[in-house]
């Protein structure tokens, strides 16, 4: 596959790419044109499609998969496709992971490590919870494997969900080994579940945008109603341990302006949201210096969920 980011002027090109927009226009003659942006992993190029109604071009819409032969030209600077043939893509004709954002670290490999603590919890209520999820929902495997952690703020990737809730549950055992007051058990357990909503608030790649429900609702309250449905399919949960579960995932963003509907009360919960807080900071940093060489203390700016200017360190 020739990736965006390899693409040079003068170029034919056979290659398949994401429609990731797709608008009608008219040039200045009247005449109907289509304007398209494109992407894989590697980035986005603008497209034109000038005869519209030329034998070869398939109807499409956005977010399809589509082959396109091509003429790589410039415009203004900036390489352009001139697309002279599509032809819309089926499922398996494609590997979609070609064409999204994808994380740097092996997804399998991060499943397994998730599972090994699932595994490591010794109170079987709590346990059960877990392996509901985890261990014996394939559909939910999946599902986690593939989704994002957010829209655009920290781990937009395929794989995003899935690595955010790995190193928070990372953090949260390093504070359960630290501070014993924590209940290991429980702390890793809304570690594990603390995002779980997410997987409704917001739809699957290529879209990876608000669902209504994650408009109404939002990922604290869909994932603390997926938790409370497990607990209540589960013979003799104990009632304030379910309740202390749930307020773990309800306060896990640390503040009402934050979006939780409830202030850390326990131990627990306080550390989960330190947990989240901290690996969701950090990330943001990481995506911020990737656009940055090493060794580069230019200013970047101010950031918004850090709230303050930033740079790299200087080495």
């Amino acid at each position: 596959m020739k990736y965006i980011d390899t693409l040079r002027e003068g170029e034919k090109i056979q290659e398949v790419y994401l429609c990731r927009k797709k608008q009608s226009a008219l040039t200045k003659m009247g005449k109907p044109y289509e304007n398209l942006l494109l992407q894989d992993k590697t980035g986005t190029v603008d497209a034109k499609i000038w005869d519209v109604g030329s034998q070869g071009i398939d109807d499409f819409d956005e977010l399809d998969y589509i082959m396109v032969v091509a003429d790589v030209t410039s415009f203004q600077g900036a390489l352009q496709l001139n697309v002279k043939r599509v032809r819309k893509m089926q499922e398996g004709e494609y590997e979609p992971a070609d064409y999204l954002p994808v994380s740097e670290k092996d997804i399998d490999e991060m499943y397994k490590e998730l599972q090994d603590y699932v595994r490591s919890v010794k109170n079987p209520y709590l346990l059960k919870v877990l392996e509901t999820f985890f261990i014996n929902d394939p559909t939910f495997e999946k599902q986690f494997k593939f989704h994002s952690a957010a829209k655009s703020v920290h781990h937009g990737f395929v794989g995003g969900l899935l690595e955010h809730t790995l190193s928070v549950v990372k953090n949260c055992a390093y504070f359960a080994d630290t501070y014993p007051l924590l209940n290991r058990d429980l702390l890793i357990t809304a570690a594990m579940c603390h995002d779980i909503g997410k997987l409704k608030e917001l739809s699957t790649f290529p879209q990876n945008d608000y669902t209504d429900e994650g408009q109404l609702l939002g990922h604290i309250m869909i994932g603390a109603e997926m938790v409370g449905d497990v607990i209540r399919s589960i013979d003799g949960f104990p009632v304030v341990l379910g309740n202390e579960l749930k307020h773990c995932i309800l306060a896990h963003h640390g503040e009402l302006e934050f979006g939780s509907p409830k202030k850390p009360a326990l131990a627990e919960a306080l550390a989960l949201s330190f947990a989240d807080n901290l690996d969701a900071k950090m990330e943001t940093l990481k995506e911020a210096f990737s656009s940055v060489s090493d060794g580069n203390t230019t200013w970047l700016g101010f950031n918004r969920l850090l709230d303050t200017n930033i740079r790299r360190t200087s080495k």
